[in-house]
């Protein structure tokens, strides 16, 4: 289950364009993408990216990895968790989803208090749904078109639609953690982004054994994954995706 719920969060993505990327050409033979006119500045940014993972966080999380038993890694993600689901309620309302809205504000009421501070994820127990909204898919709702795909510094994939979204939610992230102190808004945006990354740890070896070239994929994945999500659909591979992983 820990799994299934990690996988559907903000990592499925990397799966969801798996079956249609596993015999990918390299990226000199395949035609430009028309929704990547920025290919030659992304790539660079994309490789930066990529040595500051390697450099940092890959080591920081292995390392986190190693000392915390699996019950701190899942009570550290259900923390973070019930802090996303501030914004998420926020956005289901801009998009009128006032349904969702209300099971997100019942889960962060649940999981704050019973489930001290989102340490337990007990809104899930009582079948208290968990959604996935931005900022950016409540833009695309509201009619505003992606753009051109642009990988940014340190944040990674993007485009110019989700890319001003994805400084809002910093923005809200920021705001709902203000009654901390300075030194521990800093101490608590580090472990969010290691939490974040060793989620997708997991899937790491699965993405290069599924990709002939890593930024093609990511890329495909992205886009593919961002429709998805702002149009609230469903793929029919998911099931099988999840199951295939879980029995690993």
């Amino acid at each position: 289950m820990k799994m299934r719920k990690l996988i559907k969060s903000r990592y499925a993505f990397l799966l969801l364009a798996g079956l249609a990327l596993s015999v990918c050409a390299s990226a000199q033979q395949a035609p430009p993408h028309p929704d990547d006119p920025w290919e030659g500045f992304n790539r660079k940014v994309y490789t930066f990216n990529d040595a500051v993972d390697r450099a940092f966080l890959i080591p920081a999380t292995t390392g986190y990895q190693a000392i915390a038993p699996d019950f701190v890694e899942t009570g550290v993600s259900n923390f973070f968790s019930n802090i996303a689901d501030i914004g998420i309620a926020l956005n289901n309302l801009l998009q009128f989803k006032f349904a969702d809205a209300g099971s997100d504000i019942g889960r962060i009421l649940v999981n704050s208090t019973v489930g001290i501070l989102g340490l337990f994820d007990v809104a899930s127990q009582m079948g208290l749904q968990k959604h996935d909204e931005d900022f950016g898919q409540t833009l695309g709702y509201w009619g505003v078109g992606t753009g051109p795909y642009v990988v940014l510094p340190f944040f990674g994939p993007s485009n110019l639609r989700d890319g001003p979204g994805m400084m809002l939610d910093v923005m809200l992230w920021s705001a709902s953690v203000s009654g901390a102190t300075s030194s521990e808004q800093d101490a608590l945006f580090a472990m969010n982004v290691i939490n974040t990354r060793a989620e997708y740890m997991e899937l790491e070896e699965r993405v290069e054994e599924l990709s002939h070239e890593r930024y093609v994929f990511i890329r495909d994945a992205y886009l593919d994954r961002r429709e998805f999500l702002v149009h609230d659909g469903d793929s029919p591979f998911d099931d099988q995706l999840y199951e295939g992983l879980e029995d690993n």
